[in-house]
């Protein structure tokens, strides 16, 4: 994966992760938010419930009686209140009163009364005259059993004579929070959702859809429905095409100068040649220097003229989206065509090339582009392999898929730039001479590749060379 493709899924990865992380500490939180918003409440209904017994009870043991009718008849109620997303039908308050010793004289439960509840901590703080609240397990093997408490202090002629403590089950708000959880994560689907398609509408703006829309009839019309799985194989191809024109026209500015320093660089080094020998020239010297200058010279423009042929090339390649010339192949021929074409560099440097093909593999593509594709392999072999050596070409069909590998036997790729081959402009050190090339051969290859809707690799064989392979979809093969 290239160093673009990367930044641009990267930006992408770290939004995912980003709204995630929001969304996934805002989804913790809301447990001891709703458990806040239930205590402020709690402490409001203590409260007044606190003062409804100083203000109409002379005696607090008086109380109960009133408290009891009261809680009977509220727990004897049945309505319906439809709370957002979840539905109430009874009350599920609990509360106790105790006298300053913290003996427990009223409980709505009626299971607590005559307890002694001084240890407890709503009803210790608040005799103590501090605030008191305390959430409790009633059933130890039941985590959903557990019930706030808020205590609030009876008063009498500025004595604090009682507690009463107002309690509701936590579960009671789990639902709340289950439902919000819900709306939350929809929030956040949505959200996710609707940057994908910002970034399609972004990338069909960005890619011009018109040009975009034209390649998609013209794959229509030319396949029709007659071959369907060809016909989406040749629609994704163009898609990538899309994303890579999307990919590149956000990159923007950073990627024209980064293209430009590397083009630059690539320049400098001929011309600082051409100019050295030109200057050279000017002076008097013998025929045999002068002779070998001019060389120099012939030999730097050629290098010139072979990027600027590749750049062009390569240039080409990248703005189209589909293969205008789409034709039924036998990757026999095409390999045949190949190696006929690089054999007399071959049997200049003494290389033997092995021509191995399994079977009859058939492919839909480009004859000119896919044999130009085996031709850079095969140079690029060529220029890594000893005097004497020799090169293997395989062609399989692997599954649907045919493999067309070339194979030298030089002294391989440095770990270090395996992962960079296929940039534009890198190249490595020629064995034989120590010269580098444009660096545009196997990008060259890779985008061929691509537009066929398929991939190029390169790797190291362990038994010494490398191995450079094109995997495109096959058409049909049969196998001898």
């Amino acid at each position: 994966m290239s160093r673009r493709n990367r930044i641009f899924l990267g930006i992408l990865a770290l939004f995912a992760v980003v709204v995630s992380v929001l969304l996934y500490r805002v989804a913790g939180d809301l447990d001891t938010r709703y458990r806040e918003s239930a205590e402020e409440s709690l402490v409001d209904t203590a409260h007044l419930l606190a003062a409804f017994i100083e203000t109409d009870m002379r005696e607090l043991n008086a109380a109960p009686q009133h408290l009891r009718a009261a809680f009977d008849n509220a727990y004897r109620r049945r309505f319906e209140a439809r709370i957002f997303g979840i539905t109430k039908r009874r009350v599920d308050l609990h509360v106790y009163l105790t006298d300053a010793n913290g003996k427990v004289i009223f409980d709505s439960a009626g299971r607590a009364e005559g307890e002694d509840y001084r240890a407890w901590r709503d009803v210790h703080k608040v005799l103590a005259g501090e605030y008191g609240a305390r959430t409790t397990q009633i059933d130890p093997d039941k985590p959903d059993s557990a019930v706030m408490y808020v205590g609030a202090p009876i008063r009498a002629n500025d004595r604090i004579v009682g507690v009463i403590s107002v309690g509701k089950p936590v579960a009671s708000h789990r639902e709340l929070v289950a439902t919000a959880r819900e709306k939350l994560l929809s929030v956040g689907i949505i959200t996710l959702s609707a940057f994908v398609l910002l970034l399609l509408v972004v990338s069909v703006w960005l890619a011009r859809p018109f040009g975009l829309t034209a390649d998609l009839l013209r794959l229509v019309r030319q396949e029709g429905v007659r071959h369907p799985r060809r016909l989406l194989r040749r629609l994704a191809t163009v898609l990538r095409a899309a994303y890579a024109d999307m990919r590149d026209a956000l990159a923007g500015r950073s990627y024209t100068e980064e293209y430009v320093q590397t083009l630059t660089h690539e320049l400098k080094s001929p011309l600082t040649a051409i100019r050295g020998a030109a200057e050279l020239l000017q002076e008097d010297m013998p025929p045999e220097q002068r002779r070998r200058f001019a060389g120099n010279i012939r030999e730097q423009v050629q290098r010139l003229q072979n990027l600027a042929d590749r750049l062009l090339e390569l240039a080409s390649l990248e703005k189209r989206r589909t293969v205008d010339d789409v034709q039924a192949l036998d990757i026999g021929d095409v390999v045949r065509e190949a190696v006929t074409a690089v054999e007399p560099a071959a049997q200049h440097k003494k290389v033997t090339l092995q021509t191995h093909i399994t079977g009859a593999v058939r492919l839909e593509g480009d004859p000119f582009l896919l044999r130009q594709a085996l031709i850079n392999l095969l140079a690029n072999a060529l220029d890594y392999s000893p005097a004497g050596g020799t090169i293997h070409l395989h062609a399989q069909l692997t599954g649907r898929r045919a493999e067309i590998s070339v194979r030298d036997h030089g002294p391989g790729i440095p770990d270090y730039a395996l992962d960079r081959v296929f940039e534009r402009f890198y190249s490595l050190q020629r064995p034989n001479n120590g010269k580098k090339s444009t660096g545009l051969g196997l990008a060259f290859v890779r985008e061929i590749a691509h537009l066929h809707g398929g991939q190029a690799h390169i790797a190291n064989h362990p038994e010494g060379g490398a191995v450079a392979s094109i995997i495109l979809p096959a058409a049909g093969a049969t196998t001898k």
